[in-house]
């Protein structure tokens, strides 16, 4: 299977320090992929040069067996990705004009506008809010209102960092399931952040763990958790220690829902 994202050799350095040392890594079309390690370990950083916001010092980025120079990143190729963060950093507007930002922006006419919003809306369960303020909404709705603008451009790659931290348990829970769900019919890559464990076993198929700056372990989310390398025990034994059945095979996703 050919990658949809490689990165070949590369670095990125700040302040005259290394941050990110990846001499290989790939996505592949239609996978969920979680990233996970500890604090300052450069998952952040990967993300965002994975989704061009940020310049690889050295090495190369291949998308669709297209390398892409460093800063030299077309216009419809960014179009292609979507990213949604922790904070929602929604706009002073109705709900509505936040989810259909994107499709404005990329002039699409207001009759298919309003079609694509309003189906959004339905999907994330958040129709009774277009009209309102997006400023004035709780934690879970605005983080509702934030994926709906980051999916309803039908993006190849959506980027996601930390989205479900700020938000209370059953709220977490709820939209979770709804995105999962959203994810799966969709067919839609992901890549995903997280310093969750539960979030990245009930969330992703493909784990990679990121210790100093670099992937010391990738492979399938199970697998990677039942059995961690030895450069990646020290981390996954602390979750362990806390949910053990995270990582036993008797687990399953509807105990999860109602943890």
């Amino acid at each position: 299977m050919n990658p949809l994202i490689e990165l070949k050799n590369m670095t990125y350095s700040a302040q005259q320090k290394t941050i990110l040392d990846i001499p290989s890594f790939k996505i592949y079309d239609g996978e969920i992929l979680g990233m996970m390690g500890p604090n300052g370990a450069g998952k952040s950083t990967l993300l965002k040069v994975l989704s061009f916001l940020e310049k690889q010092s050295s090495g190369e980025i291949v998308y669709r067996g297209r390398t892409i120079r460093s800063g030299q990143v077309p216009l419809d190729l960014r179009r292609r990705f979507s990213v949604a963060l922790q904070k929602s950093l929604l706009l002073d507007g109705t709900v509505f004009q936040n989810i259909a930002l994107g499709l404005k922006l990329r002039k699409v006419s207001k009759a298919m506008i309003k079609e694509k919003v309003t189906h959004w809306l339905e999907l994330f369960g958040i129709s009774h809010l277009a009209k309102k303020n997006a400023l004035y909404l709780s934690g879970g709705e605005a983080q509702r209102v934030n994926l709906a603008r980051a999916m309803i451009v039908e993006p190849e790659i959506l980027f996601l960092d930390e989205p479900f931290s700020a938000l209370d348990f059953p709220t977490k829970i709820r939209l979770m399931e709804d995105f999962k769900r959203i994810l799966e019919d969709t067919r839609t890559t992901a890549v995903f952040v997280s310093h969750d464990l539960m979030e990245i076993h009930y969330l992703t198929n493909r784990l990679a763990i990121i210790v100093n700056g670099q992937v010391k372990q990738s492979g399938p989310t199970t697998f990677v958790l039942e059995h961690p390398n030895t450069s990646t025990q020290s981390f996954l034994n602390e979750w362990k220690k806390f949910f053990p059945a995270l990582t036993d095979n008797s687990f399953r996703q509807e105990k999860f829902l109602k943890l």
